[in-house]
């Protein structure tokens, strides 16, 4: 048996928490100054880690290969399984016309961009968000935003800004998932924590992107739907995340503001349109020159661009039938009513008998540093229960809605398998990282140096979470790598682990429009490829704006202000 050590270095606590940081400084400098690849930077500072495990911490050589493949394991299934099979559910629409009819129905509810910024950016966003993740929500509200008239940059800026509310519980709550996995808590108090932080958040959003779309007449003129919006929006994540399936969060906070939204324009409109079809018209018949063009915030020459000077297609405008929208909303729909036949109790109590099985995992025999079990060395697989299997069975019927044929619907799985082919070894060499650290004991010498901040911890728990997704672009890479860390110290200073774990996840998210690769995915879907910078630039206040008002709401969850909230 190992017994974890928490001060191996020299017998001091400081050098030993310094080592212990020195897998995540490698891999921040890694992605953050030399930029370097982001699965050659977690394959190094999985390496890094592993030599440390041996060497600095003492364990066993074949226990740390163990956990090595433990976390590689993890990574693979639930995480990735989920991850691959929502993204081919998102490709199986994009293949078929379905989708375009869900894009012009959007589209045809108003010509206003303020109100598009909304629906498109922020609504269909986090449906996107829900089930492909990684690029996709921002990649594609960018390119509607500008079909519909939106200037580059803005578009780029709104789909970042956007993409936050919906992130710790996106590609069907993977962050949540993989925070339970390294953590042992409860996935049930996980969600209902971190559904009593997002919402604030998403109040805030639907008011910040008419700000960037229009300024302080943007704010003036459509107020009313935006704070509709957001509350609907982290009403529905608080109840469904609460109460209902974590899994669902995304998929019914984004259908239920999109309800809403479209009932409150039947009875009221914003004083003016502001970038309707006409405004494209002037620019169309000005000529389009260079100069025009980079007015309008796209670069002098940018093959992307032409779809801010070219007419668009009138068709986009106009609302297909109602058979068209339902089917085009299909696949959300089905996922929704798999999702919620997965929770009768009875079905619950079946799939939980004949579709879980949990053991301890080979090779791993150790306790933590006074002695106790750790619960990452037990092994729970939900093979057919698990959320990627549902998603899984989902796609099937989706395939047979849509008349999608088996040798296409393969060729399409093989082809998400392509296209997701580094980020499956970015992930799970992280989750590989994770199990290492938590493991041989590393995470838990860093979380007892931290805990010596004492209850201040409270207000570096949600910068960790932040940096973390900054720097991986991912909610779920931050929670593996920090999650554990943020319930060492949470039990050292006495605050709950709940919260400071859902914590990393909820504060997290409001990093992802600055990482690298969000960054680089919004100035391509825009034709602006290298203002990265200028996107950065334009987004590090939001993004550090909102972390404060978290953070002062995370410090007040940890006191008996608002300690009622904590699960």
């Amino acid at each position: 048996m190992f017994q974890q050590i928490l001060d191996p270095i020299f017998g001091s606590l400081v050098l030993s928490a310094i080592c212990a940081a020195l897998p995540l400084l490698l891999l921040f400098v890694l992605l953050g100054v030399f930029r370097m690849k982001a699965y050659k930077a977690a394959l190094a500072s999985l390496l890094l880690s592993v030599v440390l495990s041996v060497v600095g911490w003492q364990m066993p050589v074949n226990q740390v290969l163990s956990a090595t493949a433990a976390g590689a394991f993890y990574g693979l299934f639930p995480i990735l399984w989920i991850l691959v099979n929502a993204l081919w559910i998102y490709k199986l629409t994009v293949a078929t016309p379905w989708f375009e009819a869900l894009g012009r129905t959007i589209r045809s509810i108003s010509n206003d961009l303020r109100i598009l910024a909304i629906l498109i950016a922020f609504c269909f966003g986090a449906l996107l968000e829900s089930l492909a993740g990684f690029g996709a929500p921002v990649a594609i509200s960018a390119a509607m935003l500008m079909a519909a008239g939106m200037k580059p940059l803005k578009a780029a800026m709104v789909s970042l800004l956007a993409n936050t509310a919906p992130v710790a519980f996106g590609a069907m709550a993977a962050p949540i998932i993989a925070l339970n996995g390294v953590t042992g808590l409860p996935i049930q108090e996980l969600a209902s924590m971190a559904g009593r932080q997002t919402p604030f958040v998403a109040v805030l959003v639907p008011l910040i992107l008419v700000f960037i779309v229009d300024g302080r007449r943007g704010l003036k003129q459509t107020w009313p739907v935006a704070i509709v919006a957001g509350l609907v929006f982290g009403m529905a994540q608080f109840v469904t995340s609460n109460f209902f399936a974590v899994e669902l969060t995304d998929v019914v906070a984004a259908v239920a503001t999109v309800i809403a939204v479209l009932v409150m324009l039947r009875f009221w409109k914003p004083a003016e349109q502001i970038g309707s079809v006409d405004d494209i018209d002037a620019i169309v018949a000005a000529g389009a020159d260079s100069q025009t063009r980079r007015d309008q915030g796209a670069p002098a020459v940018a093959a992307r661009s032409t779809t801010t000077v070219t007419r668009p297609d009138p068709t986009i405008y106009k609302r297909p039938p109602a058979g068209h929208v339902w089917k085009a909303m299909a696949p959300y729909l089905i996922i929704m009513v798999i999702f919620s036949i997965a929770q009768i109790p009875a079905v619950k109590v079946w799939l939980g008998m004949v579709g879980s099985v949990t053991f301890p995992w080979p090779g791993l025999d150790l306790v933590d540093a006074v002695g106790d079990p750790v619960p990452a060395t037990m092994f729970k697989l939900d093979h057919l229960k698990a959320t990627g299997t549902l998603l899984f069975f989902s796609g099937l019927i989706t395939m047979a809605l849509y008349k999608v044929s088996i040798r296409d619907g393969i060729k399409i799985y093989w082809e998400t398998l392509v296209q997701l082919r580094l980020t499956i070894v970015t992930v799970t060499a992280v989750l590989a990282l994770s199990f290492v650290m938590n493991l041989s004991g590393q995470t838990a010498s860093l979380g007892a140096f931290l805990a010596s901040t004492g209850a201040f911890f409270a207000v570096i728990s949600p910068l960790i979470g932040w940096i973390g997704v900054a720097l991986t672009g991912s909610d779920t890479s931050s929670n593996a790598l920090f999650g554990q860390l943020q319930v060492t110290a949470a039990n050292s200073t006495g605050l709950s682990p709940v919260l400071m774990a859902a914590t990393n996840s909820s504060a997290g998210v409001l990093g992802k429009m600055l990482s690298l690769q969000n960054l680089a995915v919004a100035a391509a879907a825009v034709g602006m490829e290298g203002a990265e910078s200028t996107l950065f630039r334009k987004l590090v206040g939001w993004s550090l704006g909102l972390l404060a008002l978290i953070t002062i709401l995370v410090v007040l969850q940890s006191t008996p202000v608002l300690g009622w909230m904590v699960p």
